[in-house]
């Protein structure tokens, strides 16, 4: 069991496969079992489950820097994304970074966008010409960060909305995206919860140009009054977007991100991007400021000198997070000697 930033993780040592599923503390994990058990006696109603939903949404809100209010709930960054593909007119220009996250890039062109990829850093000098820019604050597969700035700044000149996929920043990164039209991620990365938990933040501005595909009787102003009969009866504000919840994935968010909202998220930053950094340092690469680092190794030698990482995009993909140590960076090394 390790203790970091207040709260007990039993990741093993050498686990630095955050990017791919994050470690929760006892607390969540313990949350969740508990509610599996009443659930094996039959002892919750679906009621029950409504302050945990709310809950998540709020902490979620403050982890990427918007008001609650505009937060839809669902389970997948594609489901919630899908939304703001709908309402796109018929062939529109689509701009993204090259090597972008499918889940990211692969709405819009299931409904005949088209897609235009540039490298990531040219992303910002691109954006003019484009109906929308889709991409993630950080690569999935090697972590490289977007300048946000410049982006903004570009979208904003040209009249370009922008979605931008936090699954890969949220929980490490202080971040402020009110400004950004859509903001999606999926909590079970750096945000420490349960997988089939997900959130839209949707600015008021756009939120005539997002289509509630998957309607259902969550999406009603009060949910138990839309569950039977005709006619459409949407919530007025992002609630309208709700999808059903993943009830034991809102239970554990409802504890992992309200925990995390509560740390000093600059002091997680600066303790994640230390580790990869010296990892970087001492192999003789360049720094680079994120907490996720892809490397040119055999994914499955490092399996064997008990190193937990994943296979991207050809390379080893490690992260570090809050319960990372020192300890994991010198038994990667060992294992990359």
């Amino acid at each position: 069991m390790r203790t970091a930033f207040g709260a007990d993780f039993a990741v093993p040592q050498g686990y630095l496969n955050t990017p791919s599923i994050g470690v929760p503390p006892a607390t969540v994990a313990e949350e969740v079992a508990a509610a599996v058990a009443r659930w094996r006696s039959g002892g919750d109603q679906p009621g029950d489950f409504e302050p945990y939903v709310e809950r998540a949404r709020r902490a979620f809100a403050d982890l990427v820097g918007v008001p609650a209010e505009r937060v839809a709930i669902g389970s997948a960054v594609a489901q919630m994304l899908a939304m703001v593909a709908a309402g796109l007119p018929e062939g529109a220009r689509v701009l993204t970074a090259s090597g972008e996250f499918t889940s990211t890039t692969f709405p819009f062109a299931a409904r005949g966008a088209r897609i235009t990829e540039v490298p990531l850093a040219e992303l910002p000098g691109a954006v003019r010409g484009h109906d929308l820019v889709t991409v993630s604050v950080a690569q999935s597969a090697d972590g490289a960060l977007a300048d946000l700035d410049a982006l903004r700044a570009e979208c904003e000149a040209a009249g370009v909305p922008v979605a931008l996929d936090a699954t890969q920043a949220a929980g490490w990164m202080p971040l402020e995206l009110d400004w950004a039209d859509w903001v999606v991620a999926g909590g079970y990365k750096w945000l420490l919860s349960p997988r089939g938990c997900a959130w839209l933040a949707v600015h008021p501005r756009v939120a005539e140009r997002t289509t509630p595909v998957a309607a259902s009787w969550y999406a009603g102003e009060d949910p138990w009054q839309t569950t039977y009969g005709m006619p459409l009866r949407l919530a007025r504000g992002a609630r309208r977007f709700d999808l059903s919840p993943v009830w034991f994935s809102h239970v554990g968010a409802a504890a992992a991100l309200p925990y995390l909202a509560s740390l000093d998220l600059a002091a997680v930053r600066a303790h994640d991007v230390k580790l990869a950094d010296t990892l970087l340092t001492r192999l003789g690469l360049p720094e680079r400021g994120s907490a996720i680092v892809a490397l040119d190794a055999d994914p499955q030698a490092l399996t064997r000198a008990g190193i937990v990482a994943s296979a991207r995009a050809g390379k080893a993909r490690v992260g570090f997070h809050l319960y990372n140590t020192e300890d994991d960076v010198e038994r990667l090394l060992d294992a990359l000697r």
